[in-house]
């Protein structure tokens, strides 16, 4: 099972998105909201120099926005 975690805020259409995919395919994933965590915001723009949502982090590899063939691709799930 590869590790997931997303960054998000509560009010982001395309992170509810993202995490109705996971829950869809049974995909466990840890939630970081950086609306109300600033360790998580800070670690968020630092590591992708992004301060928009959602960035997603598959094993590692962080994915800008919703970008659903590639989270597909690095989850390995065929729809």
């Amino acid at each position: 099972m590869k590790t997931v975690t997303i960054f998000s805020t509560p009010t982001c259409v395309y992170c509810k998105m993202a995490k109705e995919f996971f829950h869809k395919h049974n995909v466990e994933f840890i939630e970081k909201n950086v609306a109300e965590d600033l360790e998580a915001q800070q670690d968020m723009i630092s590591r992708s120099g992004q301060m928009g949502v959602p960035v997603i982090d598959i094993d590692g590899e962080l994915i800008i926005g919703f970008d659903k063939p590639k989270v597909m691709e690095l989850l390995e799930i065929a729809e």
